[in-house]
């Protein structure tokens, strides 16, 4: 088993690089959310120069935001700055689309993409918006094509890891193992519990809450906005909400937080009647049973284990994971 850590890119995303690879973690996966973090490329290449040895990942680009040949040139520039360590994932950009109002990218788009950039790596011209294309930089100014770089896909369902395979992905990036592949990454969160914590200690609270608090958000945003009533303490939460912003903006405070700090309108979700936070959401346990989660990941197909650490002290979230699984 691989173990990798996900990092938000923001000002002490380097610093959080340099921890992990201290650690022995695999790799680091940044993600690339503009409206929610600093530019993904950027802290890219600081984390290539702070670095020597670990990998870095992208997790995932969305490409949408980026025409074939930006994203092209970025990753022959991440790739000359930490020779062999990149891989470069892409998705359909569910949350990344979803802040600025707009629905995952349909797998057909996705496919288009991948096999223009691809072959834009390969060295190869390609047709793009109706016209050739190609990287033509000097030898000065890039490396000499092709350049070599993993591609990976996250496909949670039969369509995308379809499309994973028809291109000729190194891998899949999903919520669980997928048959298939040699490469499967599992994306996972949650802490590890000291002695004398449970579900109610503030730590674990600030430290797994984000990612509970991502099924309200995806919920609300799922075409009905009521349906989140139906969760412990939901028509308040969606109440708060509509009364932040007007119709047609929500969307820009729904996802404010998300999977990287408990905002104050999420704060109550943990402590209302019933709440549900700690069920199912993450992996929250001792050591033992963490280590005994990740055995069973593996056991069911999982080659790498991506986790995501987050709450307002990243550095012990990482060792005490790391410690756990690989004690």
């Amino acid at each position: 088993m691989q173990l990798s850590c996900g990092v938000f890119p923001g000002p002490d995303s380097v610093e959080h690089a340099k921890i992990a690879e201290g650690l022995g973690y695999e790799r680091i996966w940044l993600y690339d959310s503009p409206a929610l973090y600093e530019d993904i490329y950027v802290h890219l290449a600081l984390a290539a120069q702070a670095t020597s040895t670990v990998g870095l990942g992208t997790a995932v680009l969305i490409p949408h935001l980026r025409h074939p040949m930006t994203t092209a040139a970025a990753i022959a520039t991440i790739a000359r700055l930490a020779p062999d360590r990149f891989v470069a994932g892409f998705g359909t950009g569910f949350t990344g689309r979803l802040v600025m109002d707009q629905r995952p990218l349909p797998w057909a788009y996705m496919e288009t993409y991948l096999r223009q950039l691809v072959a834009l790596l390969d060295g190869e011209v390609v047709e793009i918006d109706g016209r050739p294309c190609q990287m033509i930089h000097h030898p000065d100014l890039a490396a000499p094509r092709p350049i070599l770089v993993p591609v990976v896909v996250s496909a949670f369902g039969p369509r995308g890891q379809g499309v994973a395979r028809d291109i000729g992905a190194a891998g899949v990036m999903s919520i669980g193992a997928v048959e298939g592949f040699d490469w499967s990454i599992q994306m996972v969160n949650g802490t590890v519990l000291d002695p004398g914590e449970d579900l109610s200690t503030p730590r674990v609270r600030d430290a797994a809450g984000p990612w509970f608090a991502v099924m309200y958000h995806h919920m609300w945003h799922g075409g009905d906005p009521t349906v989140v009533d139906g969760l412990p303490g939901g028509t308040e939460w969606r109440t708060a909400v509509e009364a932040e912003r007007p119709e047609g903006e929500r969307h820009l405070v729904v996802h404010e937080g998300h999977c990287s700090h408990v905002t104050d309108r999420d704060r109550p979700l943990l402590d209302v009647e019933g709440s549900l936070f700690g069920q199912g959401m993450g992996w929250i346990g001792t050591a033992d049973e963490v280590r005994a989660q990740a055995e069973a990941a593996v056991a069911a197909g999982a080659t790498e284990l991506l986790y995501t650490p987050t709450g307002p002290d990243i550095p012990r979230e990482l060792t005490a994971f790391r410690a756990a699984l690989l004690p």
